[in-house]
């Protein structure tokens, strides 16, 4: 089993965007990284695939478990530098629906396994009801609904609770505050 994609425990609070593409992850981790004076977690797919776009290369299913690998490798380190709460722009279980809808139903035996044993104590699930913007990157402006669909499906299916975030980007920053502010007042 692939060790590497285990989270490094730790006492700090772990926050995690999680939706489709163009959804505002990671405008709204940045936000909340500032107002909440600590980190964010970028996410490394996007690293990853605008590095394989330069070469003129694309995303394979070989891809998923070293973006995953990535992914938690960039968590585990930020995580030492933070002692109260961490914001992730994306997890393990984000690549893993990706993984499933790219590539035809297919995710590793190892990220099956870490994405849903890593834990986060908030979801946010962002919703598509802000206009796609186009990137370079993102190809599904038209699989919107559908890929919302997955993403909430798979909360479902493994009982993890949360929040979605709709409105304007100023309303999901003020219902995201208003929960994690819960959350630090009940830890």
């Amino acid at each position: 089993m692939e060790e590497t994609l285990k989270q490094r425990e730790s006492n700090c609070l772990k926050v995690v965007l999680f939706g489709p593409e163009s959804t505002g992850k990671s405008v709204l981790s940045k936000q909340l990284a500032t107002h909440y004076k600590t980190l964010w977690v970028p996410e490394f797919s996007r690293i990853y695939a605008e590095q394989k776009a330069e070469n003129n290369e694309i995303l394979t299913k070989e891809d998923v478990l070293p973006i995953a690998k990535g992914q938690i490798a960039l968590e585990n380190s930020l995580t030492t530098n933070v002692d109260n709460l961490l914001i992730c722009d994306t997890n393990l279980l984000e690549t893993k629906v990706y993984s499933e809808a790219y590539y035809q139903g297919y995710s590793h035996e190892a990220l099956n396994k870490y994405a849903i044993e890593n834990y986060y104590n908030l979801y946010f699930l962002t919703n598509i009801d802000i206009p796609w913007e186009p990137d370079g990157i993102r190809d599904k402006p038209h699989e919107r609904e559908a890929m919302f669909k997955a993403f909430q499906d798979v909360l479902i299916k493994n009982k993890i609770p949360y929040v979605i975030l709709n409105g304007s980007f100023e309303k999901r920053l003020e219902t995201a505050i208003k929960h994690i502010d819960q959350l630090i007042k009940n830890h």
